[in-house]
């Protein structure tokens, strides 16, 4: 992978303004500046490595546009109200509520870590009471000796798995409300992990696979308390801890962990300051992906867990998968700046995420995959490595994603704006938003974003500040784009500025400033010759999916959910159903790669949700050849693409493409024809 070589690097190029003025500086950059330090964001102290970005606290960013779209439905869907329905949250004879209580050891945690931020971004009076409840039981659950919560022995030995996941809650709490309770109840457990004997400590499979999660916490604590026992601590957690270090080998391949805990080493390394710990965790990255993600979108073939023989495009990943692979994502960018993080949260974000999910957030699919073209309750083992009625849109089957699937867009948008060491702003990820934040001198100015991006190629900022104030200003560069161009006031600074780097603007902002990125899209092909030279469509960050007639099929959810999905008593399942999806119109073409797409675009959604087929703002005509014996397997699943030399039709059809995250059936990687137009 080619950003692995520049993990280190900090390259600097200066770019001559066509029409700036004279105290413009303009440079396109790798990395931030890391001899300096962030006079007003905590980051990494000493002796810890320096971080590239700085996440803002919670409460600074405001989205908007299609994303605050997407939250509200978030809000008025499962996650929103998952409290109220599902068994694992009520509150009577709950784990986090009584000692030795029946419900919710994980469900809790993954739940709540969701909901919480999404009431801090909404702001809304209710889920923030709902939030304190909890966060109120948490703290007032913590022993003398400092351990807290409800204790689950494997083997004699406590798992510290759902621990983990609270320590995040619990931070992002503090970032919103300066809480002191909450330092003071990390730290205390902090001291009592130390207590802890490594035998004793990480012994079971969730808790040993994940350690990252914690270590990412003692960081962040550290970082406020600035005691030393806590760089024993992350040595300890570091070594009791599976090894994501082998670079052929993995600790085990399951789908979840993978994208949770390839991180850990880099993690490690902001302690260390041990490079191969950083470069470890890119060759996790890499290594799934040349193994088992031969595929678009991002996310890789282990529907449970990855298998030899198992990675053709009709396997998928949980949903669990894509928001933690999404969140390592804005952490690895954090501790390294490297675009390519920003660039592959993008591609999970906008073309695997969505379609994992009903339009209206009241059900998902355990399981999604590139090429999927049913969506049906049946149990599909062993095609699928898990038994269940895995495909549905169902609110309740599994219950490890019904409860943990909100905190994928609440922390997507904590991350659109950051802090950056010299006292400036880069932004990474581009959606629309409103992001207050300390610059500079300490000026307070206001960053507003207006863009429909990744379904525009215009981005637009304007600066609030009460009075002029210097700062630099970065802003990434995409991968993918090839002749970006920036304005400021309407004076062209640059044409094709190079891709995959940031592009610093360093003067005096004043009320009223204005920059303006253009982004060009444009079509391409890439080939995945692992799996049988099959093809998929970009057009800039957004991958295109072959439009299939989505026929759906509501079902009570009461008879299709498995064995572990319970609903509160009293709860009307008639308003969560769950949907089969079947195709209505034929799937199982080859796409002629040669013949150029035509773009037809739509009025923007009224609804502002251009995460469906009725919705999107644009669709692209292509042409394609039918295979006919290709269809669904012995499995009831898509079949396996065809050879290269599989009988076509002899027609060539007109079909259309649309983005891949608002098509809940779709082949994205295609066979394909050597038609030329």
């Amino acid at each position: 992978m080619e950003h692995i070589k520049k993990i280190c690097l900090l390259a600097v190029i200066t770019i001559t303004a066509c029409t700036a003025k004279p105290d413009f500086e303009v440079l396109l950059v790798d990395r931030m500046p890391t001899d300096k330090k962030n006079q007003h964001y905590v980051s990494n102290h000493d002796p810890l490595q320096p971080q590239q970005l700085i996440k803002l606290p919670v409460g600074s960013i405001h989205p908007d546009g299609w994303l605050k779209r997407q939250l509200e439905l978030q809000k008025d869907g499962l996650n929103g109200h998952l409290g109220e329905i599902s068994a694992w949250l009520q509150k009577d004879d709950n784990a986090w509520l009584t000692a030795g209580g029946k419900w919710g050891w994980e469900e809790v945690p993954y739940w709540l870590r969701g909901y919480s931020n999404l009431a801090y971004l909404m702001n809304d009076e209710s889920m923030l009471k709902e939030t304190k409840f909890w966060i109120g039981n948490i703290l007032n659950s913590q022993r003398e000796d400092g351990n807290f919560g409800p204790v689950v022995l494997n083997d004699g030995k406590q798992d510290f798995w759902p621990n983990m996941i609270v320590l995040w809650i619990m931070q992002s709490y503090y970032e919103y409300t300066n809480d002191q309770r909450i330092i003071d109840f990390i730290s205390k457990y902090c001291n009592y992990l130390l207590t802890v004997p490594d035998e004793d400590f990480l012994y079971s499979y969730w808790e040993n696979s994940r350690g990252g999660d914690n270590l990412w916490s003692v960081a962040w604590l550290y970082n406020r308390t600035h005691d030393d026992k806590l760089l024993e601590l992350a040595e300890k957690i570091h070594r009791n801890t599976a090894d994501w270090t082998k670079s052929t080998e993995l600790p085990n391949w399951h789908n979840v962990n993978i994208a949770q805990c390839f991180r850990e080493p880099a993690t490690y390394y902001l302690f260390s300051k041990d490079s191969a710990m950083l470069a470890a965790s890119y060759n996790v990255q890499s290594l799934i992906r040349r193994a088992f993600g031969q595929v678009p979108g991002g996310m890789f073939g282990a529907d449970e867990n990855a298998r030899i023989g198992f990675f053709d495009p009709r396997q998928g990943t949980e949903t669990c998968a894509f928001v933690e692979q999404m969140a390592s994502d804005e952490i690895m960018l954090l501790i390294t700046g490297d675009t390519y993080w920003a660039d592959h949260c993008e591609d999970i974000a906008f073309n695997s995420y969505p379609a994992s999910m009903m339009p209206d957030y009241k059900s998902l699919r355990y399981i999604t995959s590139p090429n999927h073209v049913i969506s049906d309750a049946k149990n599909h083992h062993p095609g699928i490595d898990n038994r269940g009625p895995f495909l549905a849109m169902n609110p309740f089957s599994s219950r490890c994603c019904q409860h943990n699937h909100g905190f994928g867009w609440p922390y997507y948008a904590e991350h659109l704006v950051l802090a950056t060491p010299d006292n400036g702003v880069a932004v990474a990820l581009y959606n629309a938003c409103k992001a207050t934040l300390k610059v500079g001198n300490g000026s307070e100015v206001s960053i507003l974003e207006e863009t429909n991006y990744p379904f525009d190629e215009k981005i637009r900022f304007i600066i609030e500040t009460p009075n002029q104030v210097s700062f630099p200003f970065y802003l990434r560069i995409p991968s993918w784009c090839k002749s970006a161009s920036v304005s400021v006031n309407g004076n062209r600074i640059q044409e094709k500025l190079a891709s995959g780097k940031y592009l610093k603007i360093n003067r005096e902002w004043s009320q009223g400033d204005v920059v303006e990125l253009t982004f060009p899209m444009d079509y391409a092909i890439r080939q995945w010759q692992v799996n049988k030279n099959s093809v998929s469509v970009d057009y800039g960050p957004l991958t295109l999916s072959l439009k299939i007639v989505e026929d759906y099929k509501k079902m009570d959810s009461r008879e299709t959910a498995i064995w572990d999905s319970k609903w509160q008593e009293g709860v009307d399942a008639s308003a969560w159903p769950t949907y089969e999806i079947f195709p209505g119109s034929s799937w199982n073409y080859a796409l002629a790669k040669d013949v150029p797409l035509t773009i037809e675009r739509k009025a923007w959604p009224s609804d502002n949700n251009p995460f469906t087929l009725e919705n999107v703002p644009f669709e692209f005509k292509a042409k394609g050849r039918l295979i006919p014996d290709w269809g669904i397997d012995e499995y009831g699943l898509c079949g396996i693409l065809p050879y290269e030399d599989a009988k076509k039709s002899g027609t060539l059809d007109e079909i259309t493409l649309v983005p891949m995250g608002a098509a809940r059936l779709r082949i994205t990687a295609f066979p394909y024809t050597e038609d030329k137009d």
